[in-house]
């Protein structure tokens, strides 16, 4: 998929060891395409200090980097779908647990209400999975 003129929706979730990779990817893609990126993010990437950093300076640095204000809400993710804000949704980094819910249809988060609502429109959602387990407890509900 050529990404120029794109509208992207680019979706944190808890896997905060991988939060710089990630933004670094995000950075990249903004820097060479001329795209639009909607940043979103769970409740716990959105509230969460770890040990990888303050949730306050990802949330400035995310937003400096999109030029948009990160959706961190299920009302605020509701609309994706309705209004087809995106042209493609990633969910990078995509926790085990997302995983899980999203295969079980659990919709009781703001990154799990995008992607449902993305799919509205038949569009398409990359998954960036990252999970500690080694995939044994997650390999189930990515089949």
């Amino acid at each position: 998929m050529k990404l120029e003129g794109k509208k992207i929706g680019f979706a944190f979730t808890g896997s905060f060891c991988t939060f710089r990779k990630t933004i670094d990817e995000m950075k990249k893609i903004k820097r060479e395409n001329d795209v639009t990126i909607f940043p979103i993010m769970s409740f716990n990437s959105y509230n969460l200090d770890t040990k990888f950093g303050k949730a306050k300076n990802f949330i400035s640095e995310i937003e400096e980097i999109t030029e948009n204000k990160i959706i961190h809400t299920i009302p605020d993710s509701e609309p994706i779908g309705p209004k087809k804000m995106f042209d493609i949704l990633i969910v990078a980094p995509c926790s085990g647990n997302t995983i899980a819910k999203l295969a079980n249809d659990i919709i009781d988060t703001p990154v799990t209400m995008a992607v449902k609502s993305h799919l509205r429109n038949e569009k398409p959602v990359v998954l960036g999975i990252s999970t500690n387990n080694a995939l044994s407890g997650a390999a189930e509900n990515i089949r």
